[in-house]
Order: C-alpha cells, then structure tokens, then sequence
C-alpha cells in the first residue's frame, strides 16, 4: 500500500529541524548509563553522611530525533523497542527496584531486617494491554505497581507472607563504640557528724566511660567496657582526696541453642538476597510486559494507518466518481436521483475518513507516549508518525508443537522463577521459626580488673587512725592496676529461659508451615495457569490465521467483482450507484482483512509473551535493558 500523504508546510519542516537541532546535545546524555548504587568511600566518615540519588533524566534518547525526517517519525518496530528500551517510564520507574533491593542486602548484612522488594509490573503506559487468558491487568497495586512476592506482610496473589523472616532477634552485626564523659556535684545534708565528720557531705565527681560492642552471626556477642572516674569530698574521714579509680571489664556470650549458627542469624541476608534474585526476575519480566505492550501499540498504529489508507482511497474513488456523475446529468445520461447517491456516498466517506484520521492521531500519540520520556516538546507531539513495518496478509509461521511451547514456557516464564526463589525464602524462614521454638540457652563470661589512685587526704582527720595509703598517687598508678591483674573480677555460667507452653513460637512455627504449603499450591495453580495461556494463546494464532486467510479470500472476491463493475459501467451496462456500492464493499473486506492481520500479529506477540520468548525474539540483552543504553546493532 501506498504511503498515507500527509505534505506538512516550511514553517513544520524548520521546527522539527529546529526540533533536532536543540535536542541533539541534550539527549547525548542519556546514552550514558545512570548509576543508582549506594556510593561507597574508603573515609570512615562517609558513614554518618547522607547520600543523594541523581534526579531523573527526562531528555529523550538521540535515536528520536535521527529518526525524524522532513517532519515526520518514520518508525520500524525495531526501532520502537529500542526507543522503548530508552525511554519508557515503566523501565525507568521498575529500574530503581535493583538498587532498591542492593539496599536489603547492605542493611541485612549488619543485622538488619529486610523491607522487601517490589516484583510487580509497572504498566502505566496507555495503549497495549498484556496479559493473556486467566491473567489480569499488571499495574493494580499503588502507583501503577502491583504487589510481588518478597516484601514482608500480605503477598501477592492472595499468598501470605506474615511470618517471612520470622525467628530469634538478630543482633546488630556493625560494631559501636559507646562513650561519656561529665562531671557532678552532689551535696548531701548530714543528720550528724559521726559518719563523715561534717555536716553536710560534698562530692565532686569526674567520670569518663567508653565501651566497644559487636555482634556475630553465630550466635556470639562480645562486649568491653572502660571506666574511669575522679572524685574529691569535704569528708575529713576519706583517706584519698581525689580518689582515682580505673575498671574494665570484658564481656562474652554464645547463644547455645535458640539463636545458634548461621542459620537463624543470617536467614535475613540470605533472604535479601533471594530477594535481590526476585528483583531481577521482575525486571525482566516488566522488560517482557514493556515491549509486549510497545508491539501492540505498534501493530494498532499500523492498524490504523492502513485503516486511514484505505478510507482515503475509498473517498478518492467516490469523490471521482460523484464528478463523473455530474458531468452525466449534465449530458442527461443519468438520472439526477444517480447524483444524490453519489453525493450521500460522498459524505458518508468523508466521514469515514474523519474517524480514520483521528484514531491515526490518537495511536501516533500513543506511540510518541510509549517511546519517549517527555512530551513537553509541542513540536515532538506533533509530529506524526509513519509506520516503516507493514502487516503481511500471506505470511506462514510455523510454531513448535504445543508440547515444546509449554515445556518453553515452564522453563522461562518470570512467574514460576519468582515463586521459586519466594518456596526458598519460605524454607529459610521456616527453620528459623523451628530454632526459635528451642528454650534460649546462654554460655555467659565476663573479666575485668580494676585500680585505685589518689594522693591522701589533707584534711583527714581521724584521731588515733594515723592516714596511710599503699595505693599510687596519680591515675598512671590506677590504670596500671586495672590492667595487671593485681585485682581480677571473672565469671563464667549460664543463662536459661524456659517459655512455659510457648505458644507465641509454636503459632509462627506453625503458620509459617501453613505458608509454606499454600506457597506450593501456588506454585502449581500458576503450572496450571501457564499451560493454559500457551494453549489459548496457540488456538488464538490458528484461528487469526483462518481469519486473515478468510479475509484475504473475501477482498479477492471484492476486488473481482469490483473490477467487473467497473467494465459494466464503461460499457453501458452498469449504473454508478451499483459501481460505488462495489468499491464501497471492497473497502470494507479490505478494512476487514487490515484488521485480522492486526489481531494475528498481536496474537504472535501474545504468544511470545505467553512462552517467555518476547526478548529472545527481539534480540534483547537484558544488560542493555539495565542501563537503558543499547548497543548500535553491528554493521
């Protein structure tokens, strides 16, 4: 078929040129793939400073722009995947997902709980609906996203993820020095004398503390603490003024049996992990659902591209034929009734048209929206598009038997590698629940030391207790004692806790079992699923294939009979008003065929998406999907 004309004046030919020139240094950026990962620096400093994520490029790729050519956006659907690839927000918005999930894994190697990650598909590009028989619009959740497995709380699907991680605390794994210093007055009134020999008691006391913590994820924690203080009174009873002491003590404990090994001390960073693989099974399944959409809008512009040509045509022909038809009656060969029908058939294809133009407009606008990240641009949203991949009446594909489609699906289908690794999940977080159910059994020690210093007290004054004193007189002398052993103080013993009827870890232990075999029906109801969707979507292919063969047949006939109309007409035999209903009927099994053609390239896109193939078909590296960045395909 013939190009739709579509002849724009100067004043659009220099503003998409203008449209070019000014977009051409901005987009250069783009190409350039985008870092969200968590900056990282060797200044242990760093860590008490916040991080910035880069703001969203919103300049579209340079590929857009070399695209356009005297004012229009010639599009192949290669290019339209690329462009999509680039510039979608549904892959920008679901790209920040992998580092999001990269962000469990730092905090739950310290110890931390994992927030879980987001496996939905984004879909908040208009204009190509995914999913096939059983399956329901991706993008119901908040914000366009829908709900995926590997976040805490509910799940997706109806699933239950309640107990996700459920077991023993887990200490924090980053080490932390802990510190004070200050000093007190006190001032204590006296009943009397006797105790310390003045009235009211006065203490003047200095202290400085540090302290060093760490957790280990076997279980163990350690502990030191350092103390130090210097305290001065009124009491002539004291025999050291200042009074200077130094204590330290080392503490250790082992978890013996809740909370022992790795197994329920990293189910978290292990989970994060598996979370971390979920994340990258969603992405490339919002990579499948992004170019399965970007295929149908295509296929639903050329759609109504051919649609438009066609009708254009149709009021070509009718249009000639209504002036032939008023030269007729001029000449009196035909009745003025001829006229009238000619001139009504006229009207009603203009009409035709004007519908077939604006639903154009409206697919070029939803192309346009598709494949770019900004439409602010009004000469970018006006420039049409003109579609450089045509629909193929006659074309045959051979599908593999529905045996090797299923079997293709099972293998590569997002759905069941994301339930796959949520039944792992589960299983850790299933032996946790049971070590959490044993009595909390500890192996406790600690050892310390400590010294005392000061010089005496001048005003002591104890009569017949002359002040002697066999301690240092500077803090050197203390601190040298807390450390020689002179003075040790150590312990070593058992802590047990014993939950009489323990209902709390026997309801999760249990509920997480629950979980577990409701996660494995799942499993099996998208197994189901699954086969169902590549046998409808196999029927679909066949049966579009007998609906275009169908069609085909129907417009051969059409144009046949619409040719021997036309002879009848030429001589003398026919009137103009059954030549016009002919062509009339030509153009709608023409528009008829264009539309099964539609539905049977639609129907392979579906099958594509239904087998797990969509990127293998399209020569998709999911690298290139990550950084948003294609390579230029090899000359």
């Amino acid at each position: 078929m013939s190009e739709f004309p579509r002849r724009p004046g100067k004043a659009k030919h220099f503003a998409a040129w203008l449209l070019i020139s000014l977009t051409t240094a901005a987009s250069a950026q783009t190409n350039a793939s985008v870092s969200f990962e968590m900056p990282k620096s060797r200044n242990p400093f760093n860590a008490y400073s916040s991080s910035e994520v880069p703001e969203p490029q919103l300049t579209n790729s340079r590929l857009l722009t070399q695209l356009v050519r005297d004012g229009k956006l010639y599009l192949s659907l290669k290019d339209a995947i690329r462009l999509a690839l680039e510039n979608n927000l549904d892959l920008a918005i679901a790209r920040y997902n992998l580092p999001i999930a990269n962000t469990d894994i730092q905090r739950t190697k310290a110890g931390g709980i994992f927030r879980g990650v987001n496996a939905g598909v984004v879909q908040g590009t208009p204009g190509g609906g995914v999913g096939g028989f059983g399956s329901g619009a991706p993008g119901a959740g908040a914000g366009g996203t829908t709900g995926g497995a590997g976040g805490a709380g509910a799940g997706a699907s109806g699933l239950v993820q309640s107990t996700l991680g459920a077991g023993t605390p887990v200490a924090s794994y980053d080490p932390a020095i802990i510190g004070s210093v200050g000093a007190e007055h006190q001032t204590t009134p006296l009943a009397n004398q006797r105790n310390y020999g003045v009235p009211s008691l006065q203490l003047n006391t200095g202290q400085t503390s540090v302290g060093y913590s760490q957790a280990f994820a076997t279980g163990t924690s350690v502990s030191f603490e350092f103390n130090n203080s210097r305290q001065t009174t009124n009491s002539p009873f004291f025999n050291l003024s200042p009074a200077l002491s130094s204590v330290y003590r080392f503490s250790f404990q082992q978890q013996l049996l809740a909370g022992f090994g790795f197994g329920p001390n990293l189910r978290y960073l292990r989970i994060a992990k598996n979370n971390k693989k979920i994340s990258d099974i969603a992405f490339r399944d919002q990579v499948i659902a992004t170019v399965t959409q970007i295929e149908n809008i295509y296929w639903d512009l050329v759609n109504a591209y051919e649609q438009a040509q066609v009708n254009e045509k149709s009021l070509a022909f009718a249009q000639q034929s209504f002036d032939n038809a008023k030269k007729q009656f001029q000449l009196e060969s035909i009745p003025e009734m001829d006229v009238m029908r000619a001139e009504a058939e006229v009207s009603k294809r203009d009409q035709d048209l004007t519908i077939a133009r604006t639903s154009l407009q409206l697919q070029e606008l939803l192309m346009k929206n598709a494949l770019t990240k900004s439409l602010d641009d009004p000469v970018l949203e006006s420039v049409p598009v003109v579609p450089t991949d045509r629909l193929q009446s006659n074309e045959a594909r051979t599908t593999p038997a529905v045996q090797e489609l299923i079997a293709q699906a099972l293998r590569d289908r997002a759905e069941l590698a994301e339930s796959d690794v949520d039944l792992a999940n589960r299983q850790i977080s299933g032996k946790a629940a049971r070590n959490a159910l044993l009595p909390a059994l500890s192996l406790v020690a600690f050892y310390g030391g400590s010294g005392l210093a000061g010089p005496l007290n001048r005003i002591y004054n104890i009569p017949g207790l002359p002040n002697v004193s066999n301690v240092p007189t500077d803090y050197s002398g203390a601190l040298g004692n807390a450390f020689n052993n002179s003075s040790p103080d150590y312990y070593i013993g058992l802590n047990l806790n014993i939950p009489i009827r323990n209902r709390v870890a026997k309801a999760d232990q249990y509920r997480s079992e629950l979980e577990y075999r409701q996660a494995e029906l799942r499993r099996e109801q998208l197994r189901k699923q699954i086969r169902i969707e590549v046998r409808n979507a196999q029927y679909t292919l066949e049966q579009t294939a007998a609906r275009v063969e169908a069609a085909r047949k129907a417009r051969d006939l059409a144009q046949r009979t619409f040719e021997i109309m036309q002879k009848e007409q030429t001589l003398g035999a026919g009137s103009t008003y059954q030549t016009m209903t002919a062509q009339r009927d030509l153009s709608v099994v023409e528009l008829a065929l264009v539309t099964a053609m539609t539905v049977y390239e639609k129907a392979k896109v579906e099958l594509d998406r239904a087998t797990g193939s969509t990127l293998e078909h399209n020569g998709i590296e999911i690298q290139d999907a990550i950084n948003g960045t294609l390579r230029d395909p090899a000359p």
